[in-house]
């Protein structure tokens, strides 16, 4: 059943903060615009539709803004959502959008979270910090599309990717998570190690081999490797090679003498979790 919110709950809840904004499918233009003074994080999670008039409106408010339960966006919608000033814009109830629609959306200027989205097109890419943890696949062109994003990238429903599409995204120059992936070739570990962004977070990986080890040693960024269990002294002796600001291994249970004295001779931050006090005898 439709319940709409009208500009009389608006002026209540700006008033004395009382009424769960997220109870109501829908609103009219004047709560809108009254909500749209609101200095917080405003929940609309409960609108299944939005016209353009109250999009409009909304794109005055100035905190975060959560439209979870839209399933569909016009572009019309979506220019005037671009617009919202505030730190950031969650429609993660949409699991397609037109191309026009995300580029109208990626003018935004703070972050987008679009974690519905199972799909993307190569001309989808524009430079936000971009959520996109709904996707499980990524074509070869729409990963080339995303290197060219210049914000953060969150692709951590990927459970695959080709050694094509991880050169692509090594170019990418903002930081880069793809926790999803519970493995990588080789290559495709050689090639995300060129990876220039702030960091690189391979949380997903529970096994490293010790080429794919060398490989990262390579990055010159901050790396983090959570989901490692174990690691041989061989891969410990490349990844205490790492020159990177920072290399987190805190999903660590296991290290023999070996890797930990390798480990110790690490000259970054170095974050290791339940082996940390092993480690830290081998260090000068």
């Amino acid at each position: 059943m439709s319940k709409q919110l009208t500009l009389e709950i608006a002026q209540k809840f700006l008033q004395d903060g009382t009424g769960d904004l997220d109870a109501f499918t829908s609103i009219d233009a004047a709560a809108a615009q009254a909500l749209a003074q609101h200095k917080g994080t405003l929940s609309l999670k409960g609108l299944t539709s939005l016209s353009d008039a109250a999009a409009q409106a909304l794109d005055q408010h100035k905190g975060r803004l959560y439209l979870d339960s839209l399933t569909s966006l016009s572009e019309a919608v979506a220019k005037a959502l671009a617009q919202h000033k505030g730190g950031g814009l969650s429609l993660d109830g949409l699991t397609s959008l037109s191309d026009a629609a995300l580029q109208a959306l990626a003018q935004h200027k703070g972050s987008l979270s679009l974690n519905g989205l199972t799909s993307l097109s190569e001309a989808a890419a524009q430079p936000l910090d971009l959520w996109l943890d709904g996707l499980t696949s990524l074509s070869d062109a729409a990963a080339q599309a995303l290197a060219q994003h210049k914000g953060r990238l969150y692709l951590d429903s990927l459970t695959w990717l080709s050694d094509a599409a991880a050169k692509a995204l090594a170019q990418h120059k903002g930081s880069l998570s793809l926790d999803g992936l519970i493995s990588l070739s080789d290559a495709a570990l050689q090639a995300l190690a060129q990876h220039e962004g702030e960091y690189l977070s391979l949380d997903g990986l529970t096994s490293l081999s010790d080429a794919a080890a060398q490989a990262l040693a390579q990055h010159k960024e901050s790396l983090y490797l959570d989901g490692l269990r174990s690691l041989s002294e061989a891969a410990a002796q490349a990844l205490a090679q790492h020159e990177g600001e920072y290399l987190s291994l805190d999903g660590l249970t296991s290290l023999s003498d070996a890797a930990a004295k390798a480990l110790a001779q690490h000259e970054g931050d170095l974050s290791l979790g339940k082996v940390e006090s092993k480690v830290a005898r081998y260090r000068a």
